[in-house]
């Protein structure tokens, strides 16, 4: 009896075994408890993320930093946008990167991040993104981390087909979404359609310090330009645009915008373009725009307002400007590693269109136009089609490669990535994302050489992925493995701002070139202190400026007198430490702007108002050492029509 007992146990456990076996391998795409998942994310303590992904932040206006595969955020790199965890955009140093010709804007709409290429392929040294709402474009350094220049893009409004970049970096492109008077000016807005024009703006970019200049703007019939990307390989030397509203209606666009069977995809030879205007073409517009520089060294920012920008008008330059038919309302515009194909995401489409640039050249050369808009010739549709990925999903938006012949595409309101074959236009697989998928990103994507192992679906509704957080939840990534035959989903993690794209690269492109402190031999701040000797208080008229320095555990000069209410207080403050990773932070009551967070090397300026008599603390906000909490100081404030002659010590 016992014997039987134990076979039977044993036929019972085996028999659950083979169950449990044959249940993982059914469901292994369930989840990470039903599949091998958790281990393909799983970051052990101590080691390093294999990829970097920069993701916009949207109506943030920055940009943050998340390892790919674990998904955990890094960092939020303050672009557009005051930033009081560090003080970018309230120290003195930071705010003059804030400025536009409206004036201090702190805040704006960030979206499309595009790292700098080298022949096509990723170097990791700047990422651009865009400002949507005031149309900026900025330059982010790959050392440091930090924003580094702001351009301000004149005759724009809702620079959203923007910031993508050429092969080598010669041009950050930044595309118009809505187009406007130009110049601007008091206008009946029913007087829209020919008069209201689009601008796209080509960005140079200096190959060696990256610093950006406007070389020209061509001016576009007035539709809305909504995405772009660069040619590649052959196409090298154009840039595409996708545009819909070529109704040119001013209100309901969602009804009188897409009353047209197609719109189009604009196709720019920026070469023929740019060799017109490297002769004297073009014509010199008055505006004004904001040029922001930081620099390194002073560890400061300047702010140049220009005052001209040169315009193109597309007729004077016969061959440099084609119109490819699209279907209606189309977002993405994506062009394959070769540079053959040109994707148009039609979002109204049942179908998914590519063109052929190689069939797009043939239809030029043989003039197979079929009219024109405002003097630009529009292209028969047939014979620019290099074929159509049949009723694929709904709502397509965004196309990347990985390398190995495959396209993937994100459909909005059917809620998923598809997996199709370039060439063949068969579609390999499809995979849902959860939920309303916006772009996707794989990393190099959009280069001519793709890092396959990824891709990474951003997703506009959360619902319930997460605990919930009241109505606002952030929103939500979720991370695939495509290195098999079919997409295998990992992991999801909710993403902070709204990610309308991303950037993503190997991190061993970038990792051992940051930077770990800013050299205090290189320190040309013209308020520096390096050392506690070079410490120093002093008054000019109303202003009082503190040469201050801070170490672990204590700033120098920690108490000072002599400040009265009614002064303007300016803490010059360089943090002396020379080791990677210990920044000092510097707060003082009562100070309306917000904290300081200075990194080793560097000086910033914070300035205070104080308004009531009394003595008033000042603290590291910067938790640095066993000591931090004794890291701290006072300032006395007298009455206005004190005579108390101002002093300072440290230790007396």
């Amino acid at each position: 009896m016992k014997n039987r007992f134990k076979i039977s146990m044993g036929l019972m456990v085996a028999a659950l075994a083979f169950t449990s076996c044959n249940n993982s391998t059914q469901t292994s795409d369930k989840g990470a408890l039903g599949s091998s998942a958790a281990e393909k994310v799983y970051v052990a303590p101590g080691e390093h993320d294999s990829h970097y992904a920069f993701m916009s932040g949207g109506y943030s206006g920055n940009l943050t930093v998340y390892g790919l595969p674990s998904g955990r955020m890094f960092k939020e790199i303050p672009v557009f946008s005051q930033f009081p965890t560090n003080g970018y955009g309230y120290s003195e140093e930071t705010k003059p990167m804030l400025e536009t010709s409206y004036g201090f804007v702190p805040w704006d709409d960030a979206h499309h991040p595009d790292i700098s290429q080298t022949n096509g392929e990723l170097d990791g040294r700047w990422i651009f993104i865009n400002g949507n709402n005031t149309p900026r474009i900025a330059r982010i350094s790959l050392k440091t981390f930090e924003t580094e220049e702001i351009i301000e893009v004149p005759n724009s409004a809702g620079n959203h087909s923007s910031s993508f970049i050429t092969e080598n970096t010669e041009y950050v492109v930044a595309g118009t979404r809505f187009s406007v008077p130009v110049p601007q000016r008091d206008m009946s807005i029913k007087d829209y359609k020919g008069n209201f024009k689009g601008a796209l703006t080509f960005i140079t970019v200096d190959p060696e310090h990256g610093h950006m200049d406007i070389k020209f703007q061509v001016l576009m019939p007035g539709f809305n330009y909504d995405l772009s990307h660069p040619g590649r390989g052959k196409s090298h030397g154009w840039f595409f645009f996708t545009t819909y509203n070529t109704e040119e209606a001013n209100s309901l666009l969602e009804v009188n915008a897409s009353q047209n069977d197609k719109d189009f995809i604009a196709a720019i030879n920026w070469k023929k373009i740019e060799e017109y205007v490297n002769n004297g073409g073009g014509t010199m517009m008055p505006t004004e725009y904001a040029h922001n520089i930081h620099s390194d060294e002073t560890h400061t920012a300047t702010s140049t307002m220009k005052k001209e920008v040169r315009v193109v008008n597309p007729a004077d330059v016969p061959g440099a400007v084609y119109l490819l038919p699209t279907p209606k309302s189309p977002h993405g515009c994506d062009v394959d590693p070769s540079g053959e194909y040109i994707v148009g995401n039609g979002k109204l489409s049942a179908n998914l269109t590519v063109h052929s640039f190689t069939k797009m050249l043939d239809a030029i050369e043989n003039k197979k136009f079929d009219g024109d808009a405002y003097g630009i010739p529009v292209l028969n549709f047939e014979d620019v089609l290099a074929g159509s990925v049949e009723q694929p999903g709904l709502g397509p938006l965004h196309t990347e490669f990985d390398g190995q012949g495959n396209a993937y595409t994100t459909f909005f309101i059917s809620s998923e990535v598809v997996k199709w074959k370039l060439g063949t236009w068969e579609v390999l697989d499809r995979k849902p994302t959860y939920y309303s998928v916006g772009h996707l990103t794989i990393p190099g994507g959009n280069s001519r050489k793709p890092f396959g192992k990824y891709m990474f679906a951003m997703n506009k509704i959360t619902k319930d992925r997460y605990l919930p957080t009241g109505p606002e939840m952030e929103h939500s990534a979720q991370l695939y493995d495509i290195s098999g035959d079919k997409m295998e989903l990992l992991y999801d993690f909710p993403t902070h701002g709204e990610p309308h794209y991303a950037a993503s690269i190997p991190a061993e492109i970038i990792k051992d070139k940051s930077e770990k402190f800013f050299k205090l031999t290189e320190n040309q701040h013209p308020r520096k202190a390096l050392s506690d000797a070079d410490t120093k208080v002093v008054r000019d008229g109303k202003n009082v400026h503190v040469y201050m320095t801070m170490i672990r555990s204590h700033f120098s000069p920690d108490n000072i007198e002599g400040v009265k209410v009614g002064d303007k207080v300016f803490f010059h403050i360089t943090n002396l430490e020379q080791d990677f990773d210990v920044p000092h932070g510097f707060a003082m009551i009562g100070a309306n702007n917000a904290e300081l967070l200075i990194m080793p090397g560097q000086t910033r300026t914070l300035t205070w108002e104080p308004k009531k008599v009394g003595v008033w603390p000042f603290y590291c906000t910067d938790f640095c050492s066993a000591l931090h909490q004794e890291m701290q100081g006072y300032i006395r404030v007298s009455p206005a029509d004190s005579n108390i002659e101002l002093s300072w010590s440290l230790g007396e």
